[in-house]
């Protein structure tokens, strides 16, 4: 694999044959759609998510109401991870792990509720207006987990000791403990890191590639093939395909864990109605040549989900995801109001017999 180069696939794969795909199977449902009745909350299957952003976030909180926290485990993006004022910052992890234990600012979706800045602005006074907000409360966090990297602790052994201290009952987990660093290149300009890209750029411009720099190396980290290999449900969240779940789902020995259980994989659609319900989903999709519609997303996951889950809004492509070998429902993804995850979450688990 070329180093730089996304690695998904444009053109389609082999169609794996999917028992809910039957004629038999689709008689029952012919609309695909799945039921929003509010199912008894069950605590005991293993549930495993991948995820990434704002958009995991929100269905993270709507499954806990679905699922016992103590069976929940998250295997986080990282590839966005960046220093700050010499910090290790990891915001995709932060945001997961301030959602679980409460302590998200639900107006941005990211940071700590009831924050300031005032560190920030004295700063700006020795290193210019800053352009990536750091909380004070935040920095809390920041600062002990570069100290603990510095002593030789893995991201793994940080991120745990920082999720226990917040009170978080689930497992939170990076996807590696190795540097993979995400870098966007837009049209005649050089590639940057993502946070420039998109905090910085304020995600402007053609979308050239997208480059995994240390994916080809990198390994999951401790606890996430277990993770997914032994849950009953596993989930991809209606996050940003290349820069939060890619970075994931490349790493070699996820793909291959992934491919071995794929009847118990599902994926939610971040794409409604012909753009991203939240970031730059659409724009790197059409920068990179991908249909942007829930199929061409499908079509990125198709060697290793079972399910994909759509919105009713784009019902329309229900057969032609069937035809991926795929089994694919409808429901309400957007997920504006907690019930409304809540309800997404038990629609997904509901798809996969959970």
């Amino acid at each position: 694999m070329a180093r730089g180069r996304f690695p998904f696939p444009t053109g389609a794969l082999r169609a794996i044959p999917a028992e809910a795909n039957s004629p038999g199977k689709r008689a029952a449902n012919p609309a695909g759609l799945v039921s929003t009745k509010e199912p008894e909350k069950r605590p005991s299957p293993r549930v495993t998510v991948l995820a990434g952003g704002v958009g995991a976030a929100k269905f993270i909180r709507g499954l806990l109401h679905r699922v016992a926290t103590q069976r929940v485990t998250v295997i986080v993006n990282t590839g966005d991870d960046e220093y700050f004022y010499g910090l290790h910052v990891s915001p995709d992890l932060d945001t997961i792990s301030y959602t679980l234990a409460g302590i998200v600012n639900r107006a941005n979706g990211w940071g700590r509720a009831g924050e300031s800045f005032r560190a920030l602005e004295a700063l700006g006074q020795f290193y210019g207006k800053p352009w990536f907000n750091l909380g004070d409360r935040d920095l809390a966090t920041h600062l002990y987990r570069t100290e603990r990297l510095r002593s030789g602790a893995s991201l793994s052994q940080v991120t745990a000791e920082i999720t226990r201290r917040l009170g978080v009952k689930a497992k939170v987990l990076p996807m590696s403990n190795d540097r993979v660093h995400t870098h966007v290149k837009l049209k005649g300009k050089p590639a940057r890191p993502f946070q420039e890209y998109f905090v910085k750029g304020r995600a402007r411009g053609a979308i050239e590639s997208i480059e995994l720099r240390g994916i080809e190396t990198a390994r999951p980290a401790n606890g996430v093939i277990a993770a997914i290999t032994g849950a009953k449900a596993i989930i991809l969240a209606p996050s940003n395909p290349f820069v939060s779940l890619g970075p994931i789902v490349q790493l070699r020995q996820v793909r291959e864990a992934l491919k071995s259980v794929r009847p118990r994989v599902a994926a939610i659609s971040p794409i409604v109605g012909g753009k991203s319900v939240k970031g730059p989903a659409d724009a790197m999709m059409r920068g990179l040549g991908h249909e942007v519609s829930p199929l061409g997303v499908a079509r990125l996951y198709q060697d290793f989900i079972g399910t994909f889950v759509l919105d009713r809004l784009d019902r329309h492509y229900l057969e032609s995801i069937r035809q991926l070998g795929i089994r694919a429902v409808a429901a309400d993804t957007i997920m504006d109001t907690p019930a409304k995850a809540a309800r997404l979450a038990g629609a997904v688990l509901g798809s996969l017999g959970v």
